[in-house]
């Protein structure tokens, strides 16, 4: 079982201009939404990543010219207490972990 690191890189721009934005195609923030994370409260999506997701067994996807591609899967309490089942993707490279992105978990049970 993989553990990766609490104190990865999650880019602020990840959250405020990506994932928590109305965007035309592939929109998360709606999804997100649901749950009570918007714009205003980024700061504790940011934290729930941390605490909520990077404590859950990663799964290793492939190996990339970018470094080792992990999935984790999770089922968590949002802002307002409404849970969502997530899976995100994450980049370990030279001993470093980034966040890639987070989308709906669909084959959750």
């Amino acid at each position: 079982m993989v553990f990766l690191r609490q104190d990865a890189i999650i880019a602020k721009e990840k959250l405020t201009n990506y994932l928590l934005v109305l965007l035309p195609k592939d929109d998360k923030s709606k999804f997100l939404a649901l749950a009570g994370y918007t714009l205003d409260n980024w700061q504790q999506l940011e934290q729930d990543l941390r605490t909520k997701v990077l404590t859950q067994p990663a799964e290793h996807i492939e190996d990339t010219p970018f470094g080792k591609k992990y999935l984790i899967r999770a089922r968590f309490l949002g802002a307002n207490g409404v849970e969502l089942n997530i899976l995100t993707i994450w980049m370990v490279t030279n001993g470093t972990t980034k966040f890639v992105t987070l989308v709906p978990d669909k084959g959750a049970n």
